[in-house]
């Protein structure tokens, strides 16, 4: 049974809602005290727009007199450094894991924040096991799209469904000379694996594909990303999702991408000719 446009969209859009950091809370988690007395010590890194008004990777504090949540933190963090800008909006993780903002610190974390998004190596083992699982790469180097369309075929499969976006020419009303991506790549691949997982869920369910008994559509599905400078025409992301009948692969390819423009750590620069601007902040 096929699917509309609007109820492919709006499972990728409550999946994501369950996906989300949790909001802030005025309740703060508790963890185990310490016996050190003295001075607290947080790391906090930056990534994208917000490194770039740092001026720094990372910066550490070590003279926090208690220990902090994470909201309460970036508002310390707000307050020292105003050029930081609004932190409300920006998100906390702790190793690959989102911290809601009621989260406490523990002295010596290394706390990432991660500005809204745009929008790892692949894991070892036989490719196709791993396509079956979906498999994603970074790339510094240009993307193939037919090669990656090649490597998800299989003799099982009679539907290949490859998304290519590429960098436009004209946006915000202005000429754009390239796009400049980075990742938080310790994310990615994790982030990445869980969209797979989530894609899969949806095709369990009978009502959208599955037939008698909801029997799971079988996919193998690969999705390589660009990092660095992108030029206008080049590819910056491709999905290539293979299965056995089409409106599966059809369906996956688009909610691959729509969750990853949603939830993947990755962000986006646009570098015109008089200046540049990082897609998902304010102007």
């Amino acid at each position: 049974m096929g699917t509309t446009v609007a109820e492919t969209l709006a499972v990728v859009e409550t999946l994501a809602v369950a996906r989300a950091p949790a909001p802030a809370s005025s309740k703060l988690t508790t963890r185990p005290s310490s016996s050190r007395s003295g001075p607290v010590q947080l790391t906090v890194l930056f990534f994208a727009g917000l490194r770039e008004r740092a001026g720094v990777d990372e910066l550490v504090l070590d003279d926090l007199s208690e220990p902090l949540s994470v909201g309460q933190f970036k508002a310390e963090l707000g307050r020292r450094h105003p050029e930081l800008g609004d932190l409300t909006s920006v998100a906390g993780v702790l190793g690959t894991d989102y911290v809601p903002d009621g989260h406490v610190l523990c002295g010596g974390d290394r706390l990432a924040l991660l500005p809204p998004v745009s929008g790892g190596q692949a894991d070892p083992g036989d490719e196709d096991t791993r396509l079956a699982a979906g498999l994603f790469e970074l790339s510094p180097e240009p993307i193939d799209p037919g090669r990656l369309a090649q490597r998800v075929q299989h003799p099982a499969c009679g539907a290949v469904v490859t998304f290519t976006g590429v960098t436009r020419e004209h946006n915000r009303e202005r000429d754009v000379v390239e796009l400049d991506y980075e990742a938080f790549e310790a994310m990615t691949g994790p982030e990445m694996g869980r969209i797979f997982k989530d894609c899969r869920s949806a095709l369990e369910d009978p009502e959208l594909f599955g037939g008698e008994g909801g029997e799971i559509e079988p996919l193998r599905m690969l999705c390589v990303h660009r990092t660095g400078r992108v030029g206008v025409g080049e590819p910056s992301v491709v999905i290539s999702v293979a299965s056995p009948h089409r409106e599966a692969a059809f369906f996956a390819a688009r909610f691959l991408i729509e969750s990853l423009k949603e939830r993947l750590p990755v962000w986006k620069k646009e570098v015109y000719q008089d200046g540049q601007h990082w897609i998902g902040e304010r102007s």
